[in-house]
């Protein structure tokens, strides 16, 4: 059984400048993504699709292969991840190289880890979903958000606001770290969440969104909580 694992990583990120090559903790961070796939033990085949020399200069260093020089057309901001694996497994198939399976792994994923991988995969494979990936719960339950209109704030389930937070259902969010897929199906579904995808959970201090640098510091704070003995 053939696994490949895939890292997306562009360049020109905005909101922080070279994101998925900024030094997190003392080395590039798209480093943590690149190890944790080539020590799992689960992938045949450790790439990076990129747009940007400096960033294919680094993942080799880090020891994923870089194949290919990534689209124009799937380098912009609203290019899509299903695209992107899309055009990488087109290309690796014109190479010869085909997959039973590939994981596309988010460069900017520090707390991706060898058992999150593998659990992940074993769930994929026990119950042959179209993919899987890890999810964290909300840590408010959703059911009682609140709106804001013109100053004036109001529930917006209103019938919710006397129940305890216990007796309502927890609610789930994208962990932001991978996806399994397995490979006929998603060329099939071109998608990499179906009607047939399953999830393992994570906790929240595994999780973190990195879009600014206070989530950067946020994540780098929990990172040294989690790995205080990273050299």
């Amino acid at each position: 059984m053939a696994n490949a694992a895939i890292i997306i990583a562009r360049g020109g990120s905005k909101r922080i400048p070279k994101k998925n090559i900024k030094v997190f903790r003392g080395k590039p961070i798209i480093a943590y993504s690149i190890e944790t796939a080539l020590n799992s033990g689960l992938f045949d085949y450790v790439m990076v699709s990129t747009d940007d020399d400096e960033i294919a200069v680094i993942a080799k260093r880090a020891g994923a292969e870089v194949p290919f020089t990534r689209s124009e057309k799937n380098s912009d901001d609203l290019s899509t991840t299903a695209e992107v694996i899309l055009e990488v497994l087109t290309e690796l198939k014109a190479s010869g190289k085909i997959f039973e399976n590939v994981c596309c792994i988010y460069p900017t994923a520090p707390f991706i880890t060898k058992a999150s991988l593998q659990n992940a995969f074993e769930l994929l494979i026990k119950n042959k979903f179209d993919s899987v990936f890890p999810v964290c719960a909300f840590s408010y339950p959703i059911q009682r958000a609140l709106q804001i209109t013109d100053s004036k704030v109001t529930m917006q389930l209103p019938d919710n606001i006397n129940k305890r937070s216990q007796d309502l259902q927890p609610s789930y969010h994208d962990a932001g770290q991978f996806y399994w897929l397995n490979t006929l199906s998603f060329l099939k579904e071109k998608k990499v969440f179906t009607q047939n995808s399953g999830s393992i959970i994570l906790d929240e201090m595994q999780v973190q969104d990195i879009d600014t640098e206070t989530d950067w510091k946020i994540a780098e704070l929990k990172h040294a909580l989690l790995f205080p003995d990273l050299k």
